[in-house]
């Protein structure tokens, strides 16, 4: 969500939110956002009719007629919450969590509203079963847009015209897969459980193993004047990528230099014990090239320059960081990324 935190700050927006289903989450992601008391006004999470008819005002013969689950009320929830706290943009979410039905619709069904000036748009989703159980906002509103959609690849480029992103957002593979790891010498399978496993990974895979990418992916590759590599979960969002073997293979042969950025902190348990000279050695173990290592100079994450150039990598210290340390500051990576040009 961070290029939408971007985008209202250029048109000094605000943001504020409507819950029903989500407990928070929605609130709790547009806070995750550097800056994001610089366009998040705040936001209301009404479980109950009475809830929604108190704050949000929403009518009750509406509810008892629509119930809380549906298009017509997700509408209204947007709308009111940008009315009721004066914001650019109203956002709302109402849906069947579980484990059971609700006014006889299915566990699943999530309406998304969003409002401004003059215009709501309601998009519906009907999640699967346990199988999105612990996936992330993002990746869950991308599972709704390609059942949407019908198509992957559509659903990254909707969500990227969504949040107003800049350049356009390819999948490294369209075929169905399933994350596969080495725990301790244990094999794991699935992107949550690999991602909660208490041992130290070892090595990760995708089965089956000659999934393809789409060319597009291949193309951009190959035209790029950089690749760059992370920063992200380690073992269940870079690596996988770089798994995909005809990927691996352009980002190999790439005329442009192939940058890795690290992490600013571990991510637990899924990096826990891991330096940032880790973070670059898994990448490197995994057959991929990297020929520039850059990280947070005097970061939580500590890196070995000598272990770096050992695997032929040019380390690359730099003041990426946010002034908290936390996150990336985007315009310091910026310039870090734009000298090694």
């Amino acid at each position: 969500m961070a290029p939408l935190g971007e985008r209202l700050k250029a048109v000094q927006g605000t943001v504020s939110v409507a819950e029903s289903c989500t407990g928070g989450l929605l609130g709790a992601t547009l806070t995750d956002l550097p800056g994001a008391s610089e366009v998040f006004e705040g936001g209301f999470l009404t479980y109950t009719y009475d809830a929604k008819e108190r704050l949000l005002r929403i009518p009750r013969a509406l509810l008892e007629e629509k119930g809380a689950v549906s298009r017509e009320v997700a509408a209204l929830m947007a709308e009111a919450a940008r009315e009721r706290f004066g914001t650019t943009l109203g956002l709302s979410v109402t849906g069947v969590a579980g484990p059971d039905g609700q006014e006889g619709k299915p566990v699943g069904l999530v309406y998304v509203g969003a409002a401004v000036a003059g215009r709501t748009e309601v998009r519906e989703h009907r999640f699967g079963g346990g199988e999105l159980g612990g996936h992330a906002l993002g990746n869950l509103v991308i599972v709704g847009l390609t059942e949407t959609l019908g198509d992957f690849t559509a659903a990254l480029q909707e969500a990227g015209r969504l949040l107003d992103a800049v350049g356009r957002v390819f999948p490294a593979t369209t075929d169905a897969v399933v994350l596969k790891a080495d725990v301790e010498g244990e094999a794991v399978e699935g992107q949550v459980a690999v991602q909660n496993s208490a041992g130290r990974i070892r090595r990760v895979e995708l089965v089956p193993s000659d999934a393809a990418p789409p060319t597009e992916a291949i193309a951009a590759i190959a035209a790029a004047d950089q690749v760059v590599l992370a920063p992200g979960s380690l073992y269940t969002s870079l690596l996988p990528v770089l798994c995909v073997r005809d990927l691996r293979a352009a980002v190999s042969a790439a005329p442009g230099r192939v940058l890795q950025i690290a992490n600013l902190r571990p991510q637990q348990p899924e990096t826990a014990g891991l330096d940032a000279t880790d973070h670059l050695l898994a990448v490197k173990e995994h057959g991929a090239r990297v020929d520039a290592f850059l990280y947070e100079r005097d970061g939580a994450l500590a890196a070995d320059d000598a272990v770096i150039r050992d695997w032929g990598v040019e380390p690359v210290p730099a003041e990426v960081a946010r002034g908290d340390g936390l996150v990336h500051d985007p315009g310091r990576l910026a310039g870090a990324l734009r000298a090694l040009l």
